[in-house]
């Protein structure tokens, strides 16, 4: 009776308005399959076409494509005549139905491309366009497009080869096989050794760790314009240390033993060669090793001498040189200095026919530009003015006097620019829609010139879209049918909105995600989702990608991005703004940018942010939770470096220079140094087979969590590398993170 009177009461006191109703409780409407599919689809990654080739003239185009749910590749040719699409390579029928076996070799090929296909995961394309080479397990494969044939070019007893090249007009074939350098005509013909002396640590004709890992070098071979000689490396890792990878899960297995080049200590010794196909000794190109180690690239084209370009350890020298083939001299022609650091641009030097000039891509004047210089190295002229915002050469014509370059002045947005060589004219847009633009275009012959181009467009909003269109001087013509895309997307629309923030002067991107049944009014727990390293800026004006920020806002949170200074496309002097330690310059624009975005929307709960990142974001992540407890209650560190000393020489000593002559940058720039420091909870992801952060990274910061006392969270991922592929995996790791900011963070308020 006394409890029913109760209840009368206080429906009596609601109705006068005495006792309003309680606020009704936040609702996650985060897909429950979400994670599933995320996981399925490699981050809807799969299905689409990727590793695009436009062939000269109208021999069409070539993709590699998998299924939505399949990372097995297989090739397709797109007819701009009829529009269709035509499989015409897989790996089962190459390997009669066997399954692909990779080599280590091959392995650490594509973890360092970061690239999770199988099948046919790679290809290469002939100068004329007419033949093709793609690697399975191993063995080289060419195939002919007019005749539809392929050759299996050493046979399936073969040992297995490391890497390969075809000529300039698909008729031989370079490999690696042992360490060793050999060629071999494509059919019909036994295979002939060119190099000798390989051993445990000397091989010819690879690149090694940090020309892939941080030059964008793959290569370390290089076919002369005629196809009658090859250059090479030779590389000679005895001085090095030895890097250890175990298996963790099964303690039988010896763990795998890598060169690896710790800032401060070896590199790789690398000289570079050339050796005809009929001489009996090689040529070593000679230029001054001791002051200019490291072999940034390499260019070998027709009628231009043999290029390539060198560093000095400390990275603030970068030097073009060319060099006789036949006897090895030759000499600089141009140098580019800079007190921090030079950039490299991986599409540079780029020669024009007849050899007379070159182009070349400088920030000496505060942003990139795209110049031409003669061929001794002397500046002819700029092409592009410095505020134009050049972000990469796409085409050059030489007989119509121009070239397509990407850019523009917005650095969240990525047009399409027709620049005349001249240098006389502004640059004239090709495309205006916002969003992400790309264009490849075939190199083309004076027999057969560039007629298509695939237009690769990601709007603001909508999928990317892979469009054949017509190409000339003009511009893109109307579109002859579209590259087919199998990805699954999710079934949601990302509620992005972008910012611009005035922070100290100084102009800075955001990008907020919102919950679909966000609540205006309320107050939401926000995820600071971070990167903050000098070579990755993380806002780009499309919602394309953002799918998994997306499902964690669904949770009840707001997640951000920002980029700050150090970030690239912003200029030269917003890309060296380092500070004292890597981490200082983030960690204030991080926060700076936090407290103007909570100015602008009321809607954040500065009070409750979480922060999280992988690999850079991942160290940034780490030392905003430790070094900034009073901005981030809870933090997320994903394959965080946590010793710079541990990292590889040719990025750390690029930023923050040699252990031994800057101690106090690097004290100030390790995670450990700061670990006494913890407040917040904090959880650690690692793969433990990690071979480019190493997996002893997070086991240190555990260790040196546990000895100052501080509880921590660790999620170790058995046997996974830097990136993690394994569907199941995927699943488990991102209902750890929803959980730990869950618990830490809350759910959204109603004030």
């Amino acid at each position: 009776m006394r409890t029913w009177l109760c209840c009368l009461f206080a429906a009596a006191l609601t109705a006068c308005g005495a006792a309003p109703a309680p606020a009704p409780a936040w609702e996650s409407v985060a897909d429950p399959g979400f994670l599933d599919q995320l996981a399925a689809t490699y981050r809807f990654r799969l299905g689409r076409p990727s590793a695009v080739t436009v062939l000269p003239g109208d021999g069409g185009v070539l993709f590699l494509q998998s299924g939505p749910r399949s990372f097995e590749r297989a090739l397709y040719r797109f007819d701009p005549k009829t529009g269709r699409a035509t499989e015409l390579l897989t790996a089962a029928a190459l390997l009669n139905g066997a399954s692909e076996e990779l080599t280590p070799e091959e392995k650490a090929r594509r973890e360092r491309l970061r690239l999770a296909a199988k099948g046919i995961a790679r290809y290469s394309v002939s100068r004329d366009g007419q033949h093709l080479l793609t690697l399975l397990s191993g063995r080289p494969f060419v195939y002919t497009l007019a005749t539809g044939k392929t050759v299996d070019v050493l046979g399936p007893d073969a040992a297995p080869v490391q890497d390969a090249h075809l000529s300039p007009d698909g008729q031989k074939l370079a490999f690696v096989r042992g360490g060793e350098l050999w060629w071999t005509p494509v059919r019909d013909a036994a295979p002939v050794q060119l190099t000798t002396g390989a051993s445990d640590t000397v091989s010819h004709g690879l690149a090694e760790f940090v020309a892939q890992e941080e030059m964008g070098r793959l290569a370390g071979l290089w076919w002369s314009p005629e196809g009658d000689a090859l250059a090479y490396q030779r590389t000679d890792t005895a001085g090095m240390e030895r890097f250890y990878l175990p298996t963790l899960t099964d303690p039988a297995i010896a763990p795998s033993a890598s060169p690896y080049p710790r800032p401060g200590k070896a590199n790789a010794q690398v000289q570079l060669f050339v050796r005809t196909l009929t001489a009996d000794a090689p040529v070593e190109i000679t230029w001054d090793r001791a002051a200019h180690p490291y072999l940034a690239r390499v260019v070998w084209a027709k009628d231009a001498p043999l290029t390539f370009v060198t560093q000095n350890r400390r990275q603030t020298e970068l030097t073009v040189r060319t060099a006789d083939a036949a006897t090895g001299q030759g000499g600089p022609v141009h140098t580019e200095t800079d007190a921090a650091w030079v950039e490299l641009d991986a599409d540079m030097p780029r020669w024009l026919p007849k050899g007379c000039q070159f182009l070349w891509t400088t920030e000496r004047n505060g942003h990139w530009q795209l110049e031409v210089r003669n061929a001794d190295g002397t500046l002819s002229h700029a092409v592009t003015p410095p505020t134009f915002g050049y972000a990469g050469l796409v085409h050059v014509d030489t007989d119509g006097g121009y070239a397509v370059v990407a850019g523009g002045p917005d650095p969240t947005q990525r047009q399409l620019y027709k620049v005349p060589l001249g240098g006389d004219a502004a640059p004239t847009p090709w495309t205006t829609d916002g969003g992400w633009h790309a264009l490849t275009v075939a190199k083309g012959t004076a027999d057969a010139p560039a007629t298509v181009a695939v237009h690769t467009h990601t709007p603001e909003h909508g999928p990317t879209t892979w469009q054949v269109r017509p190409f000339s001087a003009d511009g893109l013509g109307d579109p002859l049918g579209p590259l087919p895309d199998q990805a699954e997307a999710p079934g949601f629309d990302v509620q992005v909105t972008w910012q611009t923030l005035e922070v100290q002067g100084r102009t800075h991107h955001a990008q907020v995600v919102r919950p679909r049944n966000f609540k205006p009014g309320w107050r939401y727990p926000v995820i600071f989702h971070v990167y903050g390293g000098p070579t990755h800026a993380m806002v780009r004006r499309v919602a394309s990608g953002l799918e998994r920020d997306q499902w964690l806002a669904d949770h009840g949170f707001i997640v951000v991005r920002a980029d700050g200074r150090a970030t690239p496309g912003r200029g030269r002097d917003w890309g060296r703004a380092l500070g004292d330690d890597f981490a200082q310059t983030a960690l204030e624009d991080g926060k700076a940018l936090l407290t103007a975005l909570g100015r602008a929307l009321p809607e954040l709960d500065l009070d409750r942010v979480g922060v999280y990142g992988w690999s850079f974001g991942g160290y940034l992540a780490a030392m905003a939770t430790l070094r900034a407890p009073e901005v981030f209650k809870a933090g997320i560190a994903g394959a965080p470096v946590t010793d710079w000393r541990d990292y590889d020489t040719h990025y750390t000593e690029r930023y923050i220079g040699l252990p031994d002559t800057d101690k106090a940058v690097y004290a100030a720039s390790d995670v450990l140094t700061y670990a006494d420091r913890l407040a917040r909870p904090l959880l650690i992801i690692h793969g433990t087979g990690d071979d480019n952060v190493y997996f002893a990274h997070a086991l240190r910061l555990s260790d040196a969590l546990l000895r100052a006392g501080k509880p921590h969270d660790f999620l170790a991922l058995a046997g996974h590398s830097h990136m993690v592929s394994d569907a199941a995996v995927t699943r488990g790791e991102y209902a750890r993170v929803i959980g730990f900011f869950h618990a830490h963070l809350g759910a959204p308020t109603r004030p």
